[in-house]
């Protein structure tokens, strides 16, 4: 029996973590404290003032654990750890998983590409942001692309130079061809770091190149050419002006405010890079009710910045944080350089706090009821679902269906959701090797075996090569399995996780007669579902986007095979004849009544091949 007053005499005067349960053992609160003695018998004292959410943790506590540290700033660490792991009822939490777009300069290639992704790695390439806006970001790979010529295709160079003819972008001038090699790798560095440059924001080089040449064409009376030049121009100058907002400096800040109403709670940040501001956005928070700005902000940072790639030098915020210098230090050693925190009272930083602040309600006002029902629709619709099936979560989901005519070509799909959105990056395509005619459970029986066994053996072997599971394509196994059926694909699945020895819950998306999603199948039992709530419009997204997945899939695979049986029957005729004449013509019937003289004009199609395409189809 746990008794909380005579616990608390106990408690050590060191710092650490406080772990607060209540009578189901369930974790409600996590907390740090410089004192663990003073902070713990805190919340059993008859004070005022607290606000009702935290008088209303602290009724539910049946009993409570603590952990020493060495300091506070090692207690802050573990705090964070510890909510990430429990989502504690009464913690403040950021409710948002963005990822932000980087421009990536891949210099550790002997011919560099830029280009967009999700992730800052430690390799040797060059990263630009973060950056609030994928349509900003792609529009400036475009242009820096059109301007310096880069290339932005996958070949292997230099291995590849001198194979195959150059892509369309050599054609159009929109690339200077390395894979020629009509240009030097130390030319195609030069334009690389003329690029970097650009992205740095220095405009200037490319402004008057570009000038120049406009002015040369003009002079040469090429005004079609000058004037496409004109409009780079003119894209370089409306984007250099564009980034002069704040350029008081030239620091990477972020700026950070929050705005609260009764029931809902928003985090404004505004990202400034090189003195310039590049973006912002918005989070929202939960269970924030009460609570004061400055410990919403101070949450916000801990969680935020424990799971950003980049920590800029300088953050901006509202009102002063209890634990300031230690959010100081864990972020400065997060970055490997110093980082301030700071409130700002006058001049054009405070001005900056505030516009973000009017943001911040701004947002809450108009967009509030829209950034809920996304999140209804999303993970929303994930917590009716775990809440249907008893289950504690349901982070990410996979669903499998199999496509067929007749046991002609069967193939597998596998797609994947995450918080309730499709994770297409991860979707999986199957054709099955061992199953011929129309045996449904024997082709789902391959599909899973396939995609777990692979991961086991992913698994196994970037354990021995000490690489961390993340980097494998097949590792992450689902939190639940959905398949498109009832109890016989359920128990199918159930059969293949067990002779592999992973343990998954498997649920089945029943339908009706009129193949309409109308249940779950789990734990040998059809669950049903509120067909108006969003849980159910989820399972049915998940099963229509399965079907969806595995049709088109075999709609390619008949489409190639259609295509190869006809044309690949004709002597003289191969690969690249075959995919010249489909690049030619649109359909095979265009093909069959081409003339021989039309059928010759295709590229690499010869006189006599054209003569036999044409006897081909018209023989008796």
């Amino acid at each position: 029996m746990f008794d909380i007053s005579e616990e608390l005499k106990k408690l050590p005067h060191e710092p650490g973590v406080y772990i607060m349960h209540d009578k189901d053992d369930t974790v409600i609160y996590v907390g740090k404290a410089k004192d663990l003695h003073n902070r713990v018998r805190s919340y059993f004292r008859k004070i005022t003032g607290r606000g009702p959410q935290i008088d209303k943790m602290v009724s539910l506590i049946d009993h409570f654990e603590y952990m020493i540290t060495d300091s506070e700033l090692e207690a802050l660490v573990l705090e964070n750890n510890l909510i990430k792991e429990y989502s504690p009822k009464y913690n403040t939490m950021l409710k948002d998983d963005k990822t932000y777009p980087y421009i990536k300069v891949t210099l550790g290639e002997d011919f560099p590409k830029v280009m967009s992704v999700r992730q800052m790695k430690k390799d040797r390439s060059r990263y630009f942001g973060p950056y609030s806006s994928a349509y900003a970001v792609n529009n400036t790979i475009e242009l820096v692309n059109r301007i310096y010529k880069l290339r932005t295709c996958n070949r292997s160079l230099p291995k590849d130079i001198g194979n195959g003819r150059p892509c369309l972008n050599s054609h159009i001038d929109r690339c200077c061809a390395p894979c020629t090699g009509q240009i030097s790798k130390e030319d195609y560095r030069k334009r690389v770091e003329a690029a970097i440059r650009f992205l740095d924001g220095d405009h200037k080089d490319a402004l008057e190149e570009l000038k120049e040449k406009m002015t040369k064409l003009s002079e040469n009376l090429e005004f079609e050419e000058a004037s496409k030049v004109r409009d780079l121009y003119n894209s370089v100058k409306m984007i250099a002006e564009k980034q002069k907002i704040t350029s008081y400096d030239a620091d990477d800040r972020d700026i950070i405010a929050v705005a609260s109403n009764e029931s809902d709670t928003v985090v404004q940040v505004f990202f400034v890079r090189d003195g310039k501001l590049i973006g912002r956005d918005h989070f929202y928070m939960k269970n924030a009710n009460g609570i004061e700005k400055s410990a919403i902000i101070q949450d916000f940072i801990k969680q935020f910045y424990s799971g950003t790639p980049y920590i800029p030098g300088d953050l901006m915020i509202e009102e002063q944080i209890e634990d300031l210098r230690i959010l100081e230090n864990y972020l400065s050693e997060k970055r490997g350089r110093k980082v301030t925190i700071s409130v700002p009272k006058i001049g054009k930083k405070e001005k900056l706090v505030e516009l973000a602040s009017k943001n911040a309600y701004l947002i809450l006002e108009k967009n509030m009821e829209e950034i809920k029902r996304k999140e209804a629709k999303t993970t929303g619709a994930v917590n009716q679902i775990e809440e249907l099936l008893h289950m504690p979560s349901l982070d990410r989901m996979e669903a499998y269906d199999i496509s067929n005519i007749s046991g002609f070509m069967n193939v597998g799909s596998m797609v994947v959701f995450e918080k309730g959105k499709p994770r297409k990056s991860d979707y999986r395509k199957f054709k099955i090797k061992t199953v011929s005619g129309p045996d449904d459970y024997a082709c789902m029986k391959e599909v899973l075996e396939r995609r777990f066994k692979h991961g086991l053996n992913e698994k196994d072997e970037l354990k021995k090569r000490e690489i961390d599971e993340s980097y494998g394509s097949f590792t992450r196994f689902p939190d639940i399995i959905m398949m498109d059926g009832g109890r016989g694909q359920v128990n199918i699945a159930l059969e293949v996780l067990d002779e592999l020895g992973i343990n998954i819950p498997v649920c089945g998306m029943v339908k009706d007669d009129n193949h309409n999603t109308r249940g779950l199948y789990f734990n040998n039992e059809l669950v049903p579902i509120d067909k108006h709530s969003e849980g159910f419009k989820l399972i049915t997204r998940i099963q229509d986007e399965a079907h969806r997945f595995a049709i088109e899939f075999h709609r390619s695979l008949r489409r190639g095979a259609q295509t190869k049986s006809v044309l690949d029957d004709i002597p003289g005729v191969g690969p690249q004849r075959r995919k010249a004449l489909m690049k030619a013509f649109d359909s095979i019937d265009e093909i069959k009544n081409a003339s021989v003289e039309e059928l010759a004009a295709v590229d690499g199609i010869l006189q006599p091949t054209a003569e036999g395409i044409y006897d081909f189809f018209h023989r008796g």
